[in-house]
């Protein structure tokens, strides 16, 4: 073992892109893709109902708010 100082050896420093990089993450959810063809076919069934879901909440709440004007804000003006 070399002992005392060692000459021209640096220390590791983070780069300037790992440092950024660690700094903000990138945004959205991580995901592993399944590699059994059963939980592929599950995972992409899990995902059509979800679209499916949120497609109808989003149309519901479009023909609940354009069936006048401002009907969620008024009614709960005059419920309070």
């Amino acid at each position: 073992m070399v002992q005392g100082k060692t000459k021209g050896l640096r220390t590791k420093t983070p780069t300037r892109h790992a440092t950024k990089a660690a700094a903000a993450p990138k945004k959205g959810r991580r995901f592993i893709a399944p590699k059994k063809t059963i939980l592929v076919k599950q995972a992409a069934l899990q995902k059509n109902l979800t679209a499916k879901i949120n497609k109808s909440i989003e149309q519901q709440m479009v023909a609940a708010a354009s069936s006048g004007k401002l009907t969620i804000m008024k009614n709960t003006a005059e419920a309070s």
